[in-house]
């Protein structure tokens, strides 16, 4: 993995069945949550269906039939993202000797991130900012939570804090308070990013 990942937005990519070489790609990965006497056949169909969902960005009650059942296709992309699929995967995009195949689905895989953000919330969210990849984001990351400058304005607060418990308020700096508040505001994220804002 990059030591100091460039932060980028991947190009956009219309959706397409996988290819072979895609597909073997990534099989590794879905191996481990296929689960015994599951044919592999029905593992890439399932694949080619979520990655049409998140393309499209659209509800899954709109995906074609020729994919299956939608709730199926939607049970099984919780159940990759419950097992920490796509973390895996951005992981494995962020390598520099991530296979050529593999980077071909970056688009794909970072439109399934920004979709599995309900299911793994701060995890997902973290770790993409972390690698650079801002596709993976379901807004602009400064109206996103951030965790690690969480951790930074607390280590800067808590010393203040405890100072002035110790010493009595005098000993905290003026506009302390104020800043503070605007620091942890910033730190949580907007409540909601408006749609246009979120990427395409």
């Amino acid at each position: 993995m990059h030591p100091h990942p460039r932060r980028h937005y991947t190009l956009p990519r219309r959706w397409q069945p996988l290819t072979d070489a895609e597909w073997d790609a990534l099989l590794p990965f879905v191996l481990v949550q296929n689960g015994p006497g599951r044919p592999l056949k029905d593992a890439r169909r399932r694949m080619d269906a979520i990655f049409w969902v998140a393309a499209a960005d659209c509800p899954w009650r709109d995906l074609p039939t020729r994919f299956g059942k939608p709730d199926t296709a939607s049970r099984h992309f919780r159940r990759l993202a419950n097992a920490g699929l796509w973390e895996r995967l951005l992981r494995a995009l962020a390598r520099a000797d991530a296979p050529p195949a593999l980077r071909a689905l970056e688009n794909w895989a970072c439109a399934a991130c920004r979709r599995a953000t309900r299911l793994r919330g701060m995890r997902i969210i973290t770790l993409a900012r972390r690698l650079g990849f801002l596709s993976a984001l379901k807004g602009p990351p400064r109206m996103l939570p951030d965790a690690d400058l969480s951790e930074r304005v607390h280590r800067w607060i808590v010393p203040i804090v405890k100072d002035a418990a110790e010493r009595g308020l005098r000993a905290v700096p003026r506009g302390f308070f104020r800043e503070a508040r605007r620091w942890l505001t910033l730190c949580a994220g907007r409540a909601r990013v408006p749609r246009f804002l979120q990427p395409a």
